[in-house]
């Protein structure tokens, strides 16, 4: 689907070990590049870039679609929140997001701007080095 849909750019830092559960981040950003796709009208671009700082692995999905209205930022992250016509969302996907990231100690913010494209920012913990 995301093929024909946009064209995919990679940014991709160096980054530290995270600590976390390979299957469920994969979901997290699966679900994050599948609303992204489904977002944009006709063809676009989704821009995935990764980099660190010296607490969090940050991930940002950012997309050419159509933006979150201000009115529906607040409510994204809520079970069976949707903006999608009948039948073609359940409003699950980025509830289950939100509880991913923050079961792995993380947080996810989200930028949006109608008509211009959103971006969404997974932050997780930095992997800890044990000293013996």
């Amino acid at each position: 689907m995301i093929k024909h849909k946009a064209e995919v750019v990679r940014d991709f830092g160096k980054l530290p070990k995270v600590s976390c559960s390979p299957s469920q981040i994969n979901q997290v950003f699966l679900n994050l590049v599948t609303n992204a796709a489904q977002a944009i009208e006709g063809h676009g671009k989704i821009l995935i870039r990764t980099l660190a700082d010296d607490q969090y692995v940050h991930v940002v999905v950012r997309d050419t679609g159509r933006g979150i209205p201000q009115e529906n930022l607040a409510r994204i992250f809520d079970p069976f929140f949707t903006t999608k016509p009948i039948g073609e969302g359940t409003g699950l996907g980025l509830s289950i997001v939100f509880g991913i990231v923050k079961d792995h100690g993380g947080q996810i913010q989200v930028k949006s701007e109608v008509g211009k494209g959103t971006a969404f920012c997974v932050s997780l913990p930095i992997q800890k080095r044990v000293l013996n």
